[in-house]
């Protein structure tokens, strides 16, 4: 069933699954970097558990499961991965103000990019901006400045208007930063790492890692690992048994 589901998604000759394509399931999409998404959300799931206590048992059992799995992603490397990794890092030095620890600092080709470093691994997310159509925009009315606004104008008010020649332009074409895009997973290594977690398309798997890290904080605040408030009655927790 998963194979057959895996067909609906458009593969390149050179056996790469191509990103947008339908899965073959409703409403899911072919993922366009499911490695390092999902090695970033293993990555901060492990670094939350890290404040629950070593003898939660869900501590433990998460951890197990998301160490094996992020092990899994882990071992099934790009082609060119190594090289790309170089010279990604190189630009992200090279450009400190586009390449912000944790904000958006800049644009790389048009895109916001968000870098972030989580358990001594970098990652970087591009955000391409989508296309406006202005034909929605609808006009509010012209901006009334209310009396006064005619004529010679306060200190502070030209102050605001000299600002607006003396800025730079956030487009100009020395503030974008050419970026090149991660290698990605060969539809085989895909289809790999599908059958090693065994918890369907590689997309499920995202979609259960996201899941599970938002889940940490809620255990968290629930503080599972306490004793609970009401102590259970005798024999509520034995199930029925043969005798």
């Amino acid at each position: 069933m998963r194979v057959t589901s895996r067909l609906f998604a458009a593969v390149t000759p050179a056996r790469y699954l191509t990103a947008g394509s339908p899965t073959g399931l409703t409403g899911l999409r072919t993922h366009g970097s499911p490695r390092s998404t999902l090695l970033y959300l293993y990555t901060r799931t492990l670094e939350k558990l890290q404040t629950i206590p070593e003898s939660s048992l869900y501590r433990q059992s998460v951890e197990a499961l998301t160490q094996h799995r992020m092990s899994i992603v882990e071992a099934a490397t790009p082609p060119g991965y190594a090289e790309w990794a170089v010279r990604a890092r190189q630009i992200a030095q090279a450009n400190p103000r586009f390449f912000s620890i944790t904000s958006e600092a800049g644009s790389a080709q048009g895109a916001a990019v968000l870098q972030a470093e989580s358990g001594g691994r970098l990652f970087v997310h591009r955000s391409d901006p989508g296309a406006e159509d202005t034909r929605y925009n609808e006009w509010d009315g012209e901006h009334d400045d209310g009396p006064g606004s005619e004529g010679l104008r306060s200190p502070e008010d030209r102050r605001e208007h000299e600002l607006l020649f003396e800025r730079q332009p956030s487009e100009a074409p020395n503030s974008k930063v050419p970026w090149e895009s991660e290698p990605q997973l060969t539809a085989d290594q895909v289809e790999e790492i599908e059958n090693k977690i065994g918890g369907g398309l590689i997309e499920e798997v995202v979609q259960m890692a996201e899941s599970e890290l938002r889940l940490v904080d809620i255990m968290q605040e629930s503080k599972v690992w306490e004793e609970l408030e009401e102590k259970p009655t005798e024999g509520q927790w034995t199930y029925f048994e043969r005798h």
